[in-house]
């Protein structure tokens, strides 16, 4: 049967029972089949950073309970290599492990903004900034589909949080939902064409995502062109009837029935109709027909292949915040001494519905050990599971025998997972006991940290020379912090998110987790590194962060503007060379900022990156194209995307605090103002250039209003009136029609 076929056979050869049967899971990972029109169940299960395939038999949920999968590192740490084609290579190797164990969707990639460091499922997500986690998730979701297998781009939308995340009410303004917590799903929509999205457990506005027509149909389908299913998150539907009609259309896990008989009760109370249940079927055949050819082909991956792979790609990841005295990479003269339990037992992933088992397991201890001349002694100095700092006076001995202390921090398991929020951001105090321990014998300390998500690193980081976040890095991520360590990598990650200085300085803070099942985004679009930019906040290290073994020089910068119509499209090029004696790799960033706006905006926003491999000596010309979209912001009184005429700033660097070449250009853009209603004050009529003199005029035939709005300081005590109000007035000319009419005339010809 072809895709085409497929959407049209239901017509006629289902019945109305088998339609709606269709509509709801079979168990917890599979759809319904129907045998008698060869209609197979396909299986669904969960990623995004390995294959959470249970066993047949299993129990409903398989946490820790899954077949063999390699666990490559999680989107946090995915997101600090910035690497597109990276992305892309991890996404093919995940869609050969769904092939091979017979997976026709694999859950993920996850796009929701860190808008608070304290999410529970950071570890999960990309980033802060929706250019760059679009961005990496597409080419994810291209590499998973391009082996045939489909992916469910989640949580749609704007789950930023796990405390009650089964029925808060995100309350979001629609200019900070477009700029921010909609953009990532947008690109991987537009580009990349996810098979599937999975909506959100959370309610937007007090409307339940799966819910909410406006998101799932007239947003997703209507103005994105959406063509894929829409699955619920497992135990998402709330209303069954309602999500049908809003565009959800298949619930899972199954409801055992239960949502199919609310479907036939509302469909013969007629609040349901047989096309609305037609075009869902429609969708979920669709997507049983695109994964056919993978199912009947099958296919086999090389575990070994993987896990270099994963290394690879955990080495990549990894952030060198700082190296003082170039400390790193460590040499092999040096005695080094390996203190705290994670070097032994590492976390190397979060915890929840992406829980991997892994095909194998480096740990950083065994793999420095490997690669370093001569003994590598240890001392765990702490217990991850108890917290107990029994072993510190073991470390500190171990310490101060050696000429460097590489100590291995980090977030236990309990600290952070889907399910629930961090309390805070600190390091467990054990941990931090040991490194003040050991800093009072040894100066050359080392610290690598692991967790899913940021934690505060001052005062504690000036007993450091070096720091290295290796995040949740995978099950090869001991060996590729080794790699890093002993300069057989050179680091290469950028922070994908800013490390405060404090909890107190972060964007949501008061605004999270939220109260009486509401949750207010009252930092609007300033979230990140917008919201330090715009209050000048010092932070421990920004977004875009990150140093290497080798040095980097920006210079020549050059602009073009290609276009300067209604969307204008610009040309930045500039050259990266590598300064340094190391080959290496240098992200390159580039900020637009637009200092003057009738609208608030942040002092610069990503808009481009390119990531560049460089021998030493050698230099690369960087091109990055900017269309209309770096450039606008939503206008929420038109329903569109603007760009405001006037003065732009074009930032490129080595993070979103280190710039190394600035400029400005300007660009025609239109003129922007909103055209006032009736309700809207007299001072924005007044101030509208058409409007406003036309307002004036009719005023000024007398009376109370014509005399105030003609005197200079009368103005002043009326400009805060509702105009339609001041129609009441005694001897005012003007009538609320007359306003209605001239704000239609307005708005289909603004000036």
């Amino acid at each position: 049967m072809t895709t085409s076929s497929a959407e049209e056979f239901h017509s006629t050869a289902l019945t109305l029972d088998e339609k709606i049967a269709l509509l709801d899971g079979s168990d917890f990972w599979h759809t319904e089949s129907l045998p008698r029109l060869g209609i197979p169940s396909i299986t669904l299960t969960d990623g995004p950073h390995g294959l959470r395939k249970q066993p047949e038999g299993g129990d409903h949920l398989g946490i820790g309970d899954s077949v063999p999968a390699t666990c490559f590192p999680t989107a946090a740490a995915l997101a600090c290599s910035w690497d597109v084609d990276l992305l892309g290579r991890v996404g093919a190797a995940l869609g050969r492990e769904c092939r091979a164990e017979g997976v026709s969707v694999l859950l993920g990639p996850g796009v929701n903004m860190k808008r608070t460091p304290l999410c529970g499922r950071n570890f999960e997500y990309f980033a802060e900034d929706p250019l760059l986690a679009g961005h990496l998730a597409a080419a994810l979701v291209e590499g998973v589909q391009a082996q045939g297998v489909g992916t469910s781009l989640k949580h749609f939308a704007v789950n930023n949080q796990e405390t009650e995340r089964m029925s808060i009410s995100a309350e979001v303004d629609e200019r900070t939902l477009r700029e921010i917590y909609l953009t990532a799903f947008e690109h991987v929509v537009t580009t990349a064409r996810p098979w599937t999205v999975m909506s959100s457990y959370n309610r937007i506005n007090g409307v339940y995502a799966s819910e909410n027509r406006w998101l799932l149909t007239d947003l997703l389908r209507g103005e994105w062109g959406f063509d894929g299913l829409v699955v619920s998150d497992w135990g998402a539907v709330s209303s069954r009837d309602d999500a049908l009609r809003a565009g959800l259309d298949l619930e899972m896990p199954t409801s055992g029935g239960l949502g199919g008989a609310v479907v036939r009760n509302a469909y013969e109370a007629g609040t349901v109709s047989e096309d609305e249940i037609d075009l869902a079927v429609q969708r979920l055949l669709r997507l049983v027909e695109r994964t056919r050819p993978a199912l009947r082909e099958g296919g086999e991956y090389d575990s070994g292949e993987h896990h270099a792979l994963a290394r690879e790609a955990a080495a990549g990841s990894a952030v060198l915040l700082k190296n003082d005295d170039g400390i790193l990479p460590l040499q092999g003269d040096s005695t080094v001494a390996v203190l705290g339990e994670l070097a032994r037992a590492p976390r190397y992933q979060g915890a929840g519905s992406s829980q991997v088992v892994p095909t194998r397991l480096d740990d950083a201890l065994s793999a420095l050990r490997a690669a370093l001349p001569g003994e590598v002694p240890f001392a765990p100095g702490y217990s991850v599971d108890s917290g107990s700092s029994d072993g510190i006076a073991e470390a500190v001995e171990v310490a101060a025998r050696a000429d460097v202390a590489v100590l291995f921090l980090g977030l236990p398991p309990d600290a952070e997972s889907e399910g629930f929020d961090r309390d805070h951001l600190d390091l467990p105090a054990e941990q931090l006991e040991l490194l003040h321990a050991v800093a009072e014998v040894q100066e050359r300390i080392v610290v690598v940290l692991a967790g899913g998500s940021v934690v505060t690193v001052d005062p504690w980081q000036q007993h450091a020379k070096a720091l290295l976040h290796g995040w949740l890095p995978g099950q090869a991520g001991g060996a590729a912090l080794a790699d890093v360590l002993t300069g057989a990598v050179t680091p290469s990650g950028k922070l994908a998110e800013t490390i405060p200085v404090r909890y107190a300085d972060t964007p949501a803070f008061g605004n999270f987790p939220g109260e009486f099942d509401a949750v207010r985004y009252g930092e609007g679009p300033l979230i990140g590194y917008r919201w330090y930019d715009a209050r000048g906040l010092d932070v421990s290290y920004p977004f875009g962060h990150g140093l290497s073994y080798t040095s980097f020089e920006y210079r020549d910068l050059d602009v073009r503007i290609l276009d300067d119509g209604p969307e204008p499209s610009v040309r930045v090029e500039f050259t990266v060379a590598n300064t340094g004696g190391r080959a290496g790799s240098e992200v390159a960033q580039l900020y637009v900022g637009d200092p003057v706006s009738a609208a608030q905006r942040p002092e610069q926003e990503l808009k481009a990156f390119r990531k560049v491999a460089l021998e030493p000596g050698a230099s690369q010309r960087v091109s990055l194209e900017l269309g209309s979209r770096a450039f606008a912001y939503w206008h929420t009184s038109m329903g569109r995307w603007v760009v405001e005429g006037g003065e732009f700033v074009l930032h490129a660097g080595a993070s979103s605090r280190d710039i190394r070449l600035r400029t400005t250009i300007e660009l025609t853009g239109e003129t922007v103002r909103g055209v006032p209603t009736p309700g809207s004050e007299l001072g924005t009529w007044l101030d509208h250039p058409v409007l406003g003199p036309r307002l004036l005029s009719a005023l000024g035939g007398g009376g109370m209003m014509g005399e105030l709005v003609s005197d200079p300081q009368l103005i002043k005590l009326v400009r805060a009136i509702p105009a339609e109000r001041m129609t009441r007035f005694p001897g005012v000319p003007v009538t609320a029609e007359m306003l209605h009419e001239w704000s239609a005339e307005a708005r289909s010809s603004p000036a």
